[in-house]
């Protein structure tokens, strides 16, 4: 039986996020025997919202082929031209057509070709984006034509709304990973249909910390209901999440999921100029 492995890495945190992929990247996949790396990578930004090209040129140096997001893609405009002109990286399909790049792309290893859906989910989202369950229906369509292996993240907020597209989708795609709440869960396993899936991936930046953030602001927020700005900790130590995916080549069912988190306390976030 031929298989292909793919590691699935959660939402990289400012420069702390940045400098644990760098570091821990190569062996994992190593480790892992993973042949590719998909990375979600709307908050990499050093204000810990938005992706810039250069951030983009420097997963792709440091071994992801994909870069997925969610709703912080149009942080930075300077992305915005960089999305119509490259498909590495997506923002979630169901915003609207007449925004910058794609939601959809494919691309090879080792002369298989995987497909990948980029789709953000409703439910206590600011955004008004289209339904994703039926926007992953006209994108499945669309990838199936052209690969049985495809992997979704979905970027969302609750667990209810993730699982529903995890059953929804289970025996049409790979998988169906969770993004956004930064908080990795415990939940991994292969559905019924052949569909590994996992709520929520993690994230890769400061362990002690709020979604990546410094905690004083966001307790004071959640305390006084004042606005305050959220700032990306720097302190470790620094955790990086995910989960390692096994599929069959052959069918596009998935054989096994593995979550992933390493915990670092001597990172130097220096090494990611």
């Amino acid at each position: 039986m031929s298989s292909i492995r793919i590691l699935l890495i959660g939402d990289v945190v400012g420069v702390p996020g940045c400098a644990m992929f760098q570091k821990h990247i190569s062996h994992l996949r190593d480790q892992l025997a993973a042949d590719a790396v998909i990375v979600n990578g709307e908050n990499s930004s050093a204000l810990g919202r938005g992706i810039t090209p250069k951030i983009v040129h420097f997963f792709r140096h440091n071994h992801a082929n994909i870069i997925t997001s969610g709703n912080h893609i149009w942080a930075n405009k300077e992305i915005y031209q960089y999305l119509n002109d490259n498909s590495d990286l997506l923002r979630p399909e169901n915003f609207p057509s007449s925004c910058p790049g794609k939601g959809v792309t494919t691309f090879r290893i080792n002369n298989i070709t995987i497909g990948v859906l980029n789709v953000q989910g409703r439910i206590f989202m600011r955004e008004l984006v289209d339904c994703p369950f039926k926007t992953a229906d006209s994108a499945i369509t669309f990838l199936r034509s052209k690969t049985s292996i495809i992997i979704v993240d979905f970027h969302a907020e609750t667990t209810s709304e993730k699982m529903a597209m995890g059953y929804y989708l289970d025996g049409r795609v790979s998988a169906v990973v969770g993004t956004h709440t930064h908080v990795q869960t415990a939940d991994e396993r292969v559905l019924e249909g052949g569909t590994a899936y996992l709520t929520d991936l993690g994230m890769v930046g400061s362990l002690n910390s709020m979604i990546g953030m410094k905690k004083e602001p966001i307790l004071e927020n959640f305390v006084t209901q004042m606005p305050q700005k959220f700032v990306v900790e720097t302190k470790g130590p620094f955790v990086l999440s995910g989960a390692c995916v096994e599929i069959d080549t052959h069918t596009g069912k998935a054989m096994s999921i593995e979550r992933v988190r390493i915990v670092d306390n001597e990172l130097s976030i220096e090494q990611t100029d």
